[in-house]
C-alpha cells in the first residue's frame, strides 16, 4: 500500500475519534454501560453520530466470534439502523463461497424457504455452524431486499492459490481476483506466532503456505467487498474477529484496492476493570451486556471447517487457539471415525462434538501423509 494510502487510512480514523467523541465530551462514565458504542481510543459515542459516520463509508466491516449469539443480535441491530440511513444496502458474508452467490441471490428474491436455501447453499459443508445464528440476518435482507453477497471462496481454490501460486490458476478460475497485497510486518508475526503455538511443523515452507493461505481468505473478501462498492451503496460486511483486527487483514486488502473509507466495528463485553480496548484494535466499539446468567451453554466446537470425503471427513482449515489445533490437528487430515464410530459426513463428526461432556476427551482416528493415527481431542471443562 502507498504511503498516501495509509496517510488517508490513518487520516480518517483519526478523524473518527476526533469528530465523533465531541458530543459527548465531559459527559463520559467511567465505565461504559450495556449498549454504548465507543471509538477507537475507548471515548463513548452517541449512536447517531457514529451511524452518519458510518453511513458515509463505502464498506463497514462487523467483527464476530462465530458462534457468539449475542455478536450475531448486535450486527442485526447495526445492520438496521445503518439501512435506516443508507437502503441502498449490501451485506456479505464471510460464511458462504462464491459459488453460493445462486442460492443467496434466490433466498433474497422469496424463491426458497428456509431447508431450500440450507440445501442450495451447502450451508453444512461450506460453514457447518448453526444456521439458526445467521437466519435472522438474512430474513431481515429478504424483508427489505438487501442484496447479500458470497465474499469467501471454497476451501479447495484456497488450497490451490496457496499452494501452487496465484499464477497458477487463471483468472476465470479464481473469480477474477487479484493476487493479495503483502501482508504488514504485524500481521505476518501474529500469523507466524499461531502457527508456531499450534501447528506442531517447524518447516519454513509450511508457515509459507499458512501464510498465503490467510492472504487468500483476506483477499478474497476484501475483493468482493470493494466490488460490491464500486456503484456506490454501503457495503457492510460479516465475518470473524481476526480478519479485521488492527486493520491487518481485510482492511489492509481493502486499503490496497483502493477502499479507503472503510470502518472495522467490533463487540466487546464490559470491562469489570473499565479497562480501554488495546491500541488500534478496530475503529469502534458495541458494549454488550452480560447475558450469560440467562444464555444457553454454548456448545462444544473442534474448530475446523470440514468436508466430505470418501473415507471419512476432510478437515480444510483449524481455527488458532481451538481444541482441534491443540490437538495437533491439521488442514488436509481425513477424519476416518470419532469415539471409535466411522464416518460418512460432515454432520456426523459435528453430531458428535455436539453431544460431547465439558472436559473430556473425544478420541479421533485420523489419516495423514497415508498413516493412520489416533488423535485425541480434549474439551475445555467449562464453555470459553
Amino acid at each position: 500500500m502507498s504511503r498516501r494510502a495509509r496517510f488517508a487510512v490513518l487520516g480518517s480514523r483519526l478523524a473518527l475519534v476526533a469528530g465523533l467523541a465531541l458530543p459527548l465530551a465531559g459527559l463520559a462514565a467511567p465505565c461504559p454501560a450495556p449498549g454504548q458504542w465507543l471509538v477507537a481510543d475507548g471515548t463513548p459515542v452517541a449512536t447517531d453520530a457514529l451511524m452518519r459516520d458510518l453511513a458515509r463509508q463505502s464498506v463497514v466491516l462487523l467483527g464476530e466470534e462465530h458462534d457468539r449469539p449475542a455478536h450475531h443480535r448486535w450486527q442485526l441491530h447495526t445492520v438496521a439502523g445503518l439501512h435506516a440511513l443508507r437502503p441502498d444496502l449490501v451485506i456479505g458474508l464471510e460464511m458462504l463461497p462464491r459459488e453460493a452467490q445462486p442460492a443467496l441471490d434466490a433466498w433474497v428474491n422469496g424463491e426458497l424457504d428456509e431447508a431450500a436455501f440450507l440445501e442450495a447453499s451447502d450451508w453444512a459443508t461450506a460453514w457447518g455452524l448453526d444456521p439458526a445464528l445467521y437466519l435472522p440476518i438474512l430474513h431481515f435482507a429478504r424483508m427489505h431486499g438487501v442484496p447479500l453477497k458470497a465474499l469467501n471462496v471454497a476451501p479447495a481454490l484456497r488450497r490451490r492459490l496457496a499452494g501452487d501460486g496465484w499464477a497458477s490458476v487463471p483468472a476465470g478460475e479464481r473469480f477474477a481476483i487479484p493476487p493479495p497485497a503483502a501482508p504488514l510486518p504485524a500481521y505476518r508475526r501474529s500469523l507466524a506466532e499461531a502457527f508456531e503455538r499450534h501447528a506442531g511443523d517447524d518447516d519454513p515452507a509450511a508457515l509459507e503456505r499458512f501464510v498465503a493461505a490467510q492472504l487468500v481468505w483476506d483477499r478474497a473478501m476484501a475483493s468482493a467487498l470493494a466490488a460490491a462498492a464500486e456503484d456506490g451503496p454501503l457495503v457492510v460486511g460479516l465475518m470473524g474477529l481476526r480478519h479485521l483486527a488492527h486493520g491487518h487483514g481485510v482492511p489492509h486488502q481493502l486499503a490496497d484496492l483502493g477502499v479507503t473509507d472503510q470502518r472495522s466495528l467490533m463487540p466487546r463485553p464490559r470491562q469489570a476493570d473499565c479497562q480501554a480496548p488495546p491500541e488500534g484494535l478496530a475503529d469502534g466499539y458495541f458494549t454488550l451486556g452480560d447475558e450469560a446468567p440467562f444464555a444457553a451453554p454454548v456448545p462444544p466446537r473442534l474448530g475446523v471447517m470440514i468436508g466430505p470425503h470418501p473415507a471419512g471427513v476432510v478437515i480444510q482449515s483449524v481455527e488458532p487457539d481451538s481444541v482441534a489445533a491443540a490437538a495437533g490437528l491439521r488442514e488436509g487430515d481425513v477424519i476416518l471415525a470419532a469415539a471409535g464410530r466411522p464416518l460418512d459426513a460432515p454432520a456426523e463428526l459435528s453430531a458428535r462434538v455436539r453431544e460431547q461432556p465439558p472436559g473430556t476427551l473425544l478420541p479421533l482416528e485420523i489419516r495423514r501423509d497415508g498413516d493412520v493415527r489416533e488423535v485425541l481431542a480434549r474439551f475445555p471443562a467449562t464453555a470459553p
